[in-house]
């Protein structure tokens, strides 16, 4: 169970519940529901507040529909523990997935990992080319995302802050990628900042920093192919030795390589930031995504590739693939921001 799949599991329990008379017949079945992360202190991994929007609309108690739907989703596999706190959110707890499968996952969906299986091509599609810079830009990468998640209504989109006068032409100044980064990373309502830092080459500005955790990415698999080996999903520490292989000496185990690198959290939720940013209308969030992959990224870049004399392990394959898979994600969500996202830097 994934947390993209838990959303489509609520939805399929609403709808369940609704058809077998557990709910009313009027009740509001949604297509899709919004997972979002549990906050610091709260129960389980994820959370829910679909029960007070199908409350709203039978005129019953969120508790009461929370209840129905805990009894059905708790027998569904993948999710270890559902619990309700509060007047009616549903908490979920699921069952430990491997990371070997999440990775081969982004690997294997590319650059559309995230997208939703009835997601429609971005392209291709044209605002007036008269229209504000930003308001295009934001409304753009709004539609990109939106069709992403299997949407193609538009809908309400956001209104739009212009950018200041002070500022001039964004564009010529700053060049398209820079100037679409800057106002996408900020809700559409607040105006955009700019300033010479939008152009600094190195990790104090958030542009460069995530184009340049694509390209480190890349550098590594092209390290790695003159080394010899390629990625492969799998373990990231290497195997303990054989029972009756001889005994050596214990090291203190390498810092720069965790047991669950925190990319990993941060794939699997990938497409509940997607999603998320689509239902919010709200590109920022997904700036905010790939800046705490980018990261994360270049935190983990150390350990994958081996040091000195050492050989290439499976761990070091493992570790490879979840950085290729990292700098996917990358690519993707700059795909969908309007931004180019270059091999080398």
């Amino acid at each position: 169970m994934t947390p993209a799949d838990l959303s489509s599991t609520v939805a399929r329990a609403v709808r369940r519940a609704v058809e077998d008379g557990e709910l009313p017949a009027e009740a509001d079945v949604p297509e899709r529901v919004v997972i979002e992360r549990t906050r610091p202190g709260g129960v389980g991994d994820y959370a829910t507040p679909v029960a007070f929007q199908i409350a709203r609309t039978v005129g019953s108690a969120p508790r009461h529909v929370a209840d129905v739907l805990a009894r059905r989703l708790g027998e569904v596999a993948g999710i270890e523990r559902v619990e309700i706190t509060g007047a009616g959110f549903l908490n979920f707890t699921l069952a430990p997935r491997s990371a070997a499968a999440l990775v081969r996952e982004v690997l294997s969906r590319g650059s559309r990992y995230g997208y939703a299986d009835d997601a429609v091509e971005a392209e291709p599609f044209c605002w007036a080319p008269t229209a504000e810079f930003r308001r295009r830009a934001v409304h753009e990468a709004v539609v990109r995302i939106l069709r992403s998640q299997g949407r193609e209504d538009g809908g309400a989109l956001p209104g739009v802050a212009p950018v200041a006068r002070r500022d001039g032409d964004v564009v010529a100044t700053y060049g398209r990628s820079a100037a679409t980064w800057a106002v996408l990373a900020v809700p559409a309502r607040e105006t955009p900042q700019f300033g010479a830092g939008l152009l600094v080459q190195d990790e104090s500005s958030e542009f460069f920093l995530v184009r340049y955790a694509h390209a480190r990415a890349k550098a590594l698999g092209r390290g790695a192919a003159r080394l010899g080996f390629g990625a492969e999903p799998g373990e990231f520490d290497d195997a303990p030795a054989e029972p009756d292989a001889p005994a050596e000496p214990a090291e203190p185990a390498e810092p720069d390589a965790p047991a669950e690198p925190a990319l990993l959290r941060l794939l699997a939720e990938h497409p509940l930031v997607l999603e998320a940013a689509a239902h919010h209308r709200a590109p920022e969030r997904l700036t905010r995504q790939l800046v705490a992959v980018a990261d994360e990224l270049l935190d983990f870049q150390h350990c994958v590739l081996p040091k000195g004399d050492e050989k290439p392990s499976a761990a070091h394959r493992a570790r490879l693939a979840l950085a290729e898979a990292a700098g996917t994600v990358l690519a993707g969500g700059l795909a969908l921001l309007g931004i180019d996202a270059p091999d080398c830097l």
